[in-house]
């Protein structure tokens, strides 16, 4: 079997699995269309020039078998005050949704479930085009637009296929946890590279940073925040790893969100389907979740010091949580590396707690640490620092005459001249990385705001094997760090 024919049968067999079948077709079109029929009947009760439309994947019809999403959208004129919308739009959800719920994104909308399907009922300004959007919501009926007028029956099949492969190999959605592929992205992809074939030859050969501008808007140097609101702030150039510039907007970068990691994760399993086509590459293996004793094991074997920072998870959307637990854990290993402790590797993860998790190469250092201050023939500077460590040794000495204590520091040793500059060893701050993370110390690091209030409240700190408490309810997460794929 020649490479091409291998490809093809992965494929068959893939879309064996995926593709929708024609009952299931009709069932979704019949529920879409009520949904579509109740919502027009609620709005023709509000004061307010509105329409109804189906966007998203069912719209496009590149749903995978067996989603059960249907988005419906209400457009309302854009001069209604945004109060209004969120009103008109919570009416029109509750009278289509009755046993649905309010949900916040950047305004109110309500989701629930309907004849088997989880629907969301959005509200939106019906604005002329893209680039004069109210609300980041008001782009989604130009996306569908666009791409319903380009999608046939065999590029829609096309990106069924990219999306399954991209959710085997955990980099499908655009979420602020995955940061991977938006449904959106991938079909614009596809639809550049002609099928799902070329879309992963493509993305095995790029080179990033990679620029696509599907509709030649030419190049765009900077985007607004309404513009590119997933990653970008004002008058900042696209520096991405992917540019795909939208279609229908061109001061927007659809990619804005996906991570170098996922790139990277892409091209990876892009370059492994094409060398050995089979199907197991398109449907994710969960992993069998770590015991307690697994994960003192694996701490044993490598020799190495976890630590854990575990907290009360905040009561946010995971779109605003795990930005801020990643920001904390840069800060937080940051810190940890400039104090010597070397961290190894790094992840966070929560769900009712959230964690902090550092693999350190090293968790002790000396009591002392070396400061080396400027050469002696540079008089000014070299003054002041002699005359700095000096004071601070007289300094301790008189407070250890009167019986007071010397400070969280201690005396310095030194200065003295080593070559031909002045050096101090100076009380290390914290010698463990325990102490430094049960210390306020750790609020130096730039930490998210919300993270920070939870941490002020309380925390626990777990060192070596006490990390395998976290086995409990992390098992899989664990399980995926001491067993990393690309």
């Amino acid at each position: 079997m020649t490479d091409a024919d291998a490809f093809d049968a992965a494929v068959r067999a893939v879309r064996e699995e995926i593709d929708p079948g024609p009952e299931e077709r009709d069932r979704l079109s019949a529920t879409a269309a009520e949904l579509v029929e109740r919502a027009e009947d609620a709005v023709a009760d509000l004061d307010a020039d509105a329409d109804v439309i189906l966007v998203g994947s069912t719209a496009r019809k590149t749903w995978i078998k067996g989603d059960r999403d249907i988005d419906v959208f209400v457009r309302f004129p854009p001069d209604i005050d945004r109060e209004t919308l969120e009103e008109y739009g919570l009416r029109v959800g509750n009278e289509v949704l009755p046993d649905g719920h309010e949900e916040y994104a950047e305004h109110p909308y309500v989701t629930g479930e309907y004849d088997g399907f989880d629907v969301d009922l959005v509200p939106c300004y019906d604005v002329p085009a893209a680039t004069e959007i109210q609300s980041a919501v008001d782009r989604t009926p130009f996306h569908t637009e666009y791409l319903r007028e380009r999608l046939d029956d065999d590029s829609a099949a096309d990106v069924r296929l990219a999306k399954q492969f991209l959710k085997g190999i955990g980099a499908y959605g655009s979420d602020l946890r995955t940061r991977g592929f938006s449904g959106y992205l991938t079909e614009l992809l596809v639809l550049e590279y002609g099928d799902f074939r070329g879309f992963v030859e493509a993305a095995a050969d790029w080179n990033p940073p990679v620029r696509l501008d599907p509709e030649n808007h030419g190049a765009r140097e900077t985007a607004s925040p309404s513009r590119n609101d997933e990653g970008g702030t004002a008058d900042l150039a696209f520096d991405d790893p992917l540019v795909v510039i939208d279609p229908t907007d061109p001061e927007r970068n659809v990619a804005a969100v996906l991570s170098a990691d996922n790139l990277a994760r892409l091209q990876h399993y892009a370059r492994e389907l094409l060398d050995d086509p089979r199907s197991d590459l398109f449907f994710p293996s969960e992993p069998t979740p770590l015991s307690a004793d697994d994960v003192r094991a694996h701490i044993a074997e490598r020799g190495t010091t976890p630590v854990a920072v575990r907290f009360d998870a905040p009561d946010i959307v995971e779109d605003q949580l795990y930005p801020q637990l990643r920001k904390s854990l840069s800060g937080v290993t940051d810190e940890l590396d400039r104090r010597g402790f070397d961290v190894l590797r790094a992840t966070t993860f929560a769900n009712d707690d959230a964690v902090l998790f550092a693999e350190l190469a090293v968790a002790e250092r000396p009591a002392v640490e070396r400061h080396e201050g400027p050469p002696v023939h540079l008089r000014q500077h070299a003054t002041g620092f002699y005359e700095k460590y000096a004071d601070s040794g007289r300094q301790s000495d008189s407070d250890s005459r009167d019986g007071q204590s010397s400070g969280r520091f201690g005396p310095p040793y030194g200065p003295f001249v080593d070559g031909d500059r002045y050096v101090a060893e100076r009380r290390r701050e914290h010698a463990t990385a325990a102490g430094f993370l049960e210390s306020d110390a750790l609020f130096d690091g730039g930490l998210g705001v919300t993270v920070e209030d939870a941490l002020r409240e309380e925390y626990d700190v777990l060192v070596g094997d006490d990390v395998a408490a976290l086995a409990e309810a992390f098992g899989v997460e664990l399980a995926r760090y001491f067993s990393p794929r690309p």
